[in-house]
């Protein structure tokens, strides 16, 4: 051993020597003279493969000349000072010799307020410089704590991005090599950490991330609360690998750090919120790092939790099918934490970042999915915060907590969830989203067993048909909402239907009034023939004979407040449509109700509308209202109670509308056939004069149903009325023939053909000469019309009646012959006169 010491004495000297004069070259003006003489410092050291010894007794020598070079104003001559002394640190057995003299000038070149070294590269590796001696000396960097911690203050936020990552790799090292020292000035890197942690460069991120885990792993734990939003930001990094490095950083925390009990709350969610990222690797990562946090706090526990083991260890009875259970350790941090992070939920989840919205309502299932039963002592701040979530933009943030509704509907038992959510149904907290409540009962209602919601359907079927959540609200979303939540309460309710029935196709009725979307109501029908299939019955006719008397109840107890905004009116409309010919079973309930909101004195646009209905089912009266004949023993009073009154006049267009709507309905009941002929002529005189009045009407439409309503009378019961009723039709009926439109001059042609043809053997030509005078003057006249289609009409019509006093008929023809443009009709007329058996000519003479 001595003759090596002597060796390495003699080697040592002998390479001393050769640098002398490299040495004294150092201090040379000429930067060419400089340069070359590192170079060879450099190649005759380091570069040379000298033995460690010789080397460490070299670089005693060496270090305080090669420390002075790096202030040299040429760059190459510091690049390559920093590049030799590097080599002897990483070279030589007691690098911890060289800090008396390395640390204060690194910390003089690197750790002052403003860095003196320029070169970006040189001061990345004068950082490499110092990550090795971090390495290499370990311990012994003790007394230089401040100097390092200075540097890396400045180098954690240098301009350059490699320094940076490089410094941040150092700190890491640092923090683990010393950590009962590192902690007393740890607090330090915590700013200009957080400054980089959102670097562009998501390798920066990265780095800083991991530096940051060890800066708070082996600090004082204090600053916890200083870089955990900063964390939470990263979760929404577009870059994997960032994600991945919060992920790892944050479930190093749960496991290691001294004081991880005391946050406990602020962690758990970002590691939690890893369990939901779209990477598998991340997911992966997230829930094996939670495991194993769960298992630890398990052991650490074993004692405070042994009793209930055998509870905890049992799962519950309706648990989410296909997804795992969580551990005991995991699923007790979630509960004793959970009244922390209730709050924190409830405040991120109306964050004005969409991420943030989304990541937060991801959390809340799996904070649920841990929490199960003990969910219900949040009940209500959870219901809360998912009412407001329901109300979001996004589409993923309602989904992820309609999804987290469900799971509230597995763990908590329907008498509580039931008291808080039909009260919000009842009375939306916000206004403006009526449908939000909905949204989460459907949700809950959903995830609830069919076990444990049964006893409750009918208090919620009671809750729906209220008119408040029935009734109130027209916008489609909350229709849709409606429908939802009737057809989670069908299939939850399977075969107990007979309590809800009635009460869902209430809601179904309804959904379908107020619906003005095709879909919807296409929607709702789907639903009303589900509901007949769950009980059974083969058509949706069946449904509603089987609670007809009772939905008409359930109209008449308001019929005496209904208007023309009423759902009420849009509800019957749908059971008397849908029903087809069941209504006509129970006439008797819903001719009282006709009667009451058909009064004169009701709303006009109401009865408008109950007519135009009215109206649809008497033209095919055999298949709805008089499928059993009962109405045909009703329509007399139907007549007079209802349709007659409405055809009374009074001023204004609207009330003009009505009696439009009435006449369309009478003319309905005449052709409907559920009114027989001797019914009507016990009410002709009384028919015929409103009818007679309506010719007047200053609508075309009132004056054309008029027209056709008298031309069914005369169908029906033209043969059996008296003459004179008979002379009180056809007078009116000739001023129509000036009528402004042509669509009534026709049908009053018509009605006075039918006229002409209701005439018997009682009606007396002779006798009534000069009514048939008048007529045959007035349809003469017509004769002559520009309109050669109606020419037609009345020279067919003159036909039929030239058999009534065809020698009157001549005489007048002739007598206005001479006076026509065109005396061709006239002469055809007087040919088919011509033609009559004499016989009928004397005798009518």
């Amino acid at each position: 051993m001595a003759a090596m010491a002597a060796g390495d004495e003699h080697a040592v000297s002998e390479v001393l020597r050769g640098l002398a004069r490299h040495l004294n070259c150092l201090n040379e003006d000429n930067k060419a003279t400089r340069k070359r003489a590192l170079e060879l410092i450099k190649r005759e050291t380091v570069d040379k493969g000298l033995s460690s010894s010789v080397l460490q007794e070299v670089f005693s020598v060496l270090l305080k000349p090669l420390l002075k070079c790096l202030s040299d104003p040429m760059e190459r001559c510091r690049e390559t000072a920093i590049t030799t002394i590097t080599e002897f640190i990483r070279c030589v057995p007691k690098p911890e010799e060289s800090l008396l003299y390395l640390m204060p000038c690194l910390a003089q070149r690197l750790g002052e307020k403003e860095i003196l070294e320029p070169a970006e590269e040189l001061r990345l590796s004068a950082v490499e410089m110092l990550t090795l001696t971090v390495e290499v000396c370990g311990k012994h960097l003790a007394p230089y704590l401040t100097e390092v911690i200075n540097i890396l203050q400045r180098t954690i936020v240098d301009p350059f991005p490699d320094v940076r990552r490089e410094s941040c790799k150092c700190t890491v090292n640092f923090a683990k090599c010393m950590p009962e020292h590192f902690h007393l000035q740890a607090e330090s890197l915590v700013k200009p950490l957080m400054q980089t942690i959102s670097h562009q460069h998501s390798r920066v991120r990265v780095s800083v991330i991991e530096a940051t885990g060890a800066v708070i792993q082996h600090g004082t734990g204090k600053n916890v609360d200083d870089v955990i939003s900063h964390l939470a930001q990263r979760l929404f990094d577009d870059s994997p690998q960032v994600r991945k490095s919060v992920t790892t950083v944050v479930g190093g925390w749960l496991l290691h750090m001294r004081d991880r009990y005391s946050y406990f709350h602020k962690l758990i969610p970002l590691l939690l919120s890893g369990i939901t990222d779209e990477i598998l690797e991340i997911r992966l990562l997230a829930a094996d790092l939670w495991k194993q946090v769960g298992t630890q706090w398990e052991k650490e526990n074993e004692d405070e939790i042994k009793d209930k083991m055998d509870f905890l260890l049992s799962p519950p009875p309706f648990y989410p099918p296909g997804v795992e259970r969580p551990g005991v350790g995991c699923r007790e941090l979630v509960v004793r934490n959970l009244g922390r992070l209730v709050p924190a939920i409830t405040h991120d989840i109306t964050d004005w970042l969409v991420p943030t919205r989304i990541r937060t309502s991801q959390l809340l299932s799996v904070l649920l999915l841990h929490a199960e039963d003990h969910s219900t002592q949040h009940l209500q701040p959870l219901l809360a915060t998912l009412r407001h979530a329901c109300t979001d933009t996004e589409r993923d943030v309602v989904s992820n907590c309609l999804a987290a509704a469900k799971l509230l509907g597995t763990f908590v038992p329907p008498v509580v969830f039931l008291k808080l959510l039909l009260d919000h149904v009842r009375t939306p907290s916000f206004s403006s989203h009526p449908w939000a409540p909905l949204m989460v009962l459907t949700a809950v209602l959903e995830g609830c067993s069919k076990a444990l919601l049964k006893p409750h359907l009918e208090q919620i079927a009671n809750t729906l048909t209220e008119p408040d959540v029935c009734q109130e609200y027209q916008q489609v979303v909350y229709l849709e909402q409606l429908l939802a939540c009737v057809d989670v309460l069908l299939r939850q309710c399977e075969s107990d239907h007979s309590s809800v029935s009635l009460q869902l196709l209430q809601v179904l009725v309804t959904v379908q009034s107020l619906s003005t979307e095709p879909h919807l109501s296409e929607k709702a029908l789907e639903s009303v023939q589900f509901l007949c299939k769950v009980q059974g019955l083969d058509s949706v006719m069946a449904l509603y004979r089987q609670h007809m008397g009772q939905l008409l109840d359930w109209l008449s107890a308001s019929v005496n407040t209904w208007s023309s905004y009423s759902p009420q009116r849009l509800q019957l409309h749908i059971i008397v449509i849908q029903s087809g010919p069941v209504i006509g079973e129970f006439v008797n309930q819903l001719m009282p109700l006709l009667c009451s909101c058909l009064q004169s004195d009701r709303d006009l646009e109401m009865r408008m509308s109950i007519f135009t209905m009215l109206a649809k089912l008497l033209l095919d009266a055999s298949n709805t209202l008089d499928s059993k004949g009962h109405f045909r023993d009703k329509s007399e009073k139907f007549l007079c109670d209802i349709l007659l009154p409405n055809l009374v006049w009074h001023a204004g267009r609207t009330a003009a509308a009505v009696r439009t709507s009435a006449l369309s309905c009478l003319l309905a009941l005449l052709h409907g056939g559920s009114i027989t002929p001797g019914q009507l002529l016990c009410l002709e005189e009384k028919v015929t004069s409103q009818v007679l009045s309506a010719l007047e009407e200053d609508s075309q439409m009132g004056r054309l149903l008029a027209c056709r309503s008298l031309s069914a009378i005369l169908q029906l019961i033209g043969t059996s009325l008296h003459p004179e009723a008979l002379n009180k039709i056809y007078p009116v009926l000739l001023k129509r023939l000036d009528d402004s439109s042509e669509e009534v001059r026709s049908v009053a042609l018509q009605a006075l053909g039918l006229w002409l043809s209701s005439l018997t053997k009682d009606y007396n030509p002779e006798l009534f000469a000069p009514h048939l005078q008048l007529l045959f003057q007035q349809l003469l006249l017509h004769l002559d019309d520009p309109d050669s289609s109606v020419q037609d009409q009345v020279l067919e019509i003159l036909k039929k009646g030239s058999s009534v006093h065809p020698a009157l008929l001549q005489r007048e023809a002739e007598a206005v012959r001479n006076k026509q443009r065109n005396p061709l009709y006239c002469d055809q007329l007087l040919q088919h006169i011509s033609l009559i058996p004499t016989e009928t000519t004397t005798s009518s003479e």
